[in-house]
């Protein structure tokens, strides 16, 4: 009897598993701006609070202090921080990448390695500097940010995100394009940018970089 109940409990969890990947498929077919978007925003919202937590256990862990306010401050929770991210995912990432990877199939077709190599060459030099140069930027002015601290903070940050990503992403755009059809590449792409983006909502939320003028009145 328990054997027949632990069959009927996992064919019932695989069919709920199947019913929610139809379901989803399709939306993916009805509204797919929408529900890559939607996928987006959930993808960095919890990215980002992957990253706060592992912030304050491993980049800044608490002090040792007997006093329980201090510790308490140190592990809050940036409630805006992780909106800021999941905006992010819906409104740039999600769209931009569907276009992206739309275009970018219709220009290039085919799966084989030498399209695919074209693919990701073109995704390096394109995609990655305007879309990491519009996401520094736009998280930077919602934290209320001046233009020559934003110029600063591109100045400081991207290059080496830029670089960080040309070690990461090739291998994961290679799999997206040589195996997963157009529909699907943008919640691949998305599944990959969840680790990603725990680099990304980091380095987005450093203090913001001095500003050149800032830095020339010090030296004097």
């Amino acid at each position: 009897l328990e054997q027949i109940t632990e069959r009927l409990s996992g064919s019932e969890s695989h069919s709920r598993l199947n019913g929610f990947v139809q379901w989803y498929l399709r939306c993916l077919d009805s509204r797919p701006v929408i529900t890559k978007s939607i996928t987006a925003a959930i993808i960095f919202g919890a990215a980002d609070v992957t990253s706060q937590k592992l912030s304050h256990s491993i980049l800044d862990p608490p002090a040792t202090s007997s006093s329980d306010e201090s510790t308490d401050q140190q592990l809050q929770w940036d409630a805006f921080r992780t909106a800021r991210m999941a905006a992010a995912g819906l409104l740039l990432s999600g769209p931009t990448l569907h276009l992206w990877f739309t275009r970018i199939a219709r220009v290039i077709p085919g799966t084989d390695v030498p399209r695919v190599l074209l693919k990701i060459a073109a995704g390096q030099v394109l995609f990655a500097p305007v879309f990491n140069s519009v996401f520094f930027s736009a998280n930077a002015a919602l934290q209320g940010e001046n233009r020559e601290q934003i110029v600063a903070r591109l100045r400081r940050d991207l290059l080496p995100t830029l670089i960080s990503g040309a070690c990461y992403w090739p291998i994961c755009d290679f799999i997206t394009f040589r195996y997963v059809p157009v529909r699907l590449q943008v919640l691949t792409s998305n599944t990959a940018a969840f680790f990603w983006t725990i680099y990304v909502t980091y380095k987005a939320s450093l203090a913001p970089a001095a500003a050149p003028e800032l830095q020339d009145s010090q030296e004097h």
